[in-house]
């Protein structure tokens, strides 16, 4: 068996694995790059965003998400907006879009569930446990992502 196929010994990094390519199985099957993907995920929670919003939500440069907009929004998924309370930035607003409502609304609602369930089979002490390392680990990554930039 080659190390590639080898039953892991790292959870996290499988763990992270698992989801970076349940994200972009998800995108394809919609038509998004993960990226693409990831701001309108940003867009189905709060429908309406500045670029810069944007692209402090993801991670991504502001040119990035210049990019990601104008493809969107050649795609029908997004429109750009005029901002009231800013003239300098435009609002980036999701659209009704198909692809959304017949897979990325199922594939999130079915991830939800599935995680829910799994949740169902702790107990609430361990659920304790488990939400701590999860936020100790989600601040490390930020941290040390700040520390790459």
């Amino acid at each position: 068996m080659s190390k590639i196929n080898a039953t892991p010994q790292d959870p996290g990094r499988e763990f992270a694995t698992a989801v970076i390519v349940f994200h972009e199985a998800l995108a394809k099957k919609a038509g998004l790059t993960t990226a693409e993907s990831r701001c309108v995920g940003i867009l189905l929670h709060c429908e309406v965003a500045t670029a810069g919003e944007l692209a402090r939500a993801t991670g991504l440069t502001t040119g990035a998400i210049t990019g990601i907009v104008d493809r969107l929004q050649k795609a029908g998924w997004v429109r750009r907006e005029d901002n009231p309370t800013d003239r300098r930035s435009v609002l980036v607003r999701l659209l009704p879009n198909a692809n959304a409502k017949a897979v990325l609304l199922p594939g999130y609602a079915r991830l939800r569930e599935a995680m829910a369930a799994l949740m169902g089979e702790f107990t609430p002490q361990e659920l304790i446990v488990i939400e701590r390392y999860l936020q100790g680990a989600i601040g490390t990554l930020q941290r040390l992502t700040d520390e790459l930039r």
